[in-house]
């Protein structure tokens, strides 16, 4: 079986500056990944890559075996960006919003047939945010929002997921609601792959962590890359990391609270 996502040597940056150099990298298909790494490492950049939307400047990115030119063959990617980047005085509604993940080259916008609709109510209905579907998205709150952009990402059935930043500007509650509803998804045999600077939810929820600072600084499971040294490298700074049997927690500073490994 090919891997979900592989890139060949790939380099990619933006006019004169280089973000990562002959990059490497393989996401098995089922797999549940996240990326870590600090401001300005590439890790957006390295979605982008994935998604067809950033042009690279030399290397392959396949899809499921495919070779990816553009964004128009990354049709069974579902993508979900940071909500910082949103525009939520836009006028639509929650169920608008999730709609618009039903737009391709040759959908008849914005006209959706009655399986469409129904797929949109039945997935609005498996995410928790079902009625609020005819609430304008302003009037949402954080959690609604992200689940309504991960109803949007998931409505035409993607392969593969990509989330940009999910947890930002959650609260911890929904921070781990959210990547509980990630890892129900993928057991449904959808890969995962997404970005985070929360190290203890990483390690509490997913199997694959990818440390990245303009390329890959190491990759495994929490439990054997979360080290002191790996972290330093990939942070740039001194990483405080406390153990207590099944539990640990990592932080820069003074530590918060424990987080539980992933199995």
């Amino acid at each position: 079986m090919n891997p979900a996502v592989c890139l060949n040597n790939v380099t990619a940056g933006y006019d004169c500056n280089i973000v990562f150099t002959q990059l490497s990298l393989e996401i098995d298909t089922g797999q549940f990944a996240g990326i870590v790494g600090p401001t300005g490492c590439g890790k957006t950049t390295l979605l982008k890559t994935i998604l067809g939307v950033h042009p690279i400047l030399s290397g392959q990115v396949l899809l499921n075996g495919e070779l990816i030119k553009h964004s128009g063959q990354a049709k069974k990617i579902g993508y979900v960006p940071q909500l910082g980047s949103v525009d939520w005085s836009f006028p639509v509604t929650v169920e608008e919003v999730i709609m618009m993940g039903l737009y391709t080259n040759k959908h008849l916008w914005p006209w959706p047939s009655k399986e469409e609709r129904e797929r949109v109510r039945d997935l609005a209905n498996k995410l928790g945010i079902y009625n609020c579907l005819h609430q304008h998205i302003i009037h949402t709150s954080g959690g609604q929002r992200q689940r309504a952009f991960l109803a949007r990402a998931l409505v035409n059935n993607p392969q593969l997921l990509v989330l940009d930043e999910p947890t930002t500007g959650v609260d911890i509650k929904t921070q781990h609601a959210v990547l509980h509803l990630l890892g129900d998804i993928n057991s449904e045999g959808i890969t995962i792959l997404l970005t985070t600077h929360d190290l203890n939810a990483v390690a509490s929820h997913l199997p694959w962590v990818i440390c990245f600072n303009n390329g890959v600084v190491a990759e495994g499971r929490p439990r054997d890359i979360f080290t002191n040294e790996i972290l330093t490298k990939t942070y740039g700074g001194d990483i405080v990391i406390v153990k207590h049997g099944d539990y640990f927690l990592i932080a820069n500073s003074t530590p918060l609270y424990l987080s539980r490994e992933a199995p």
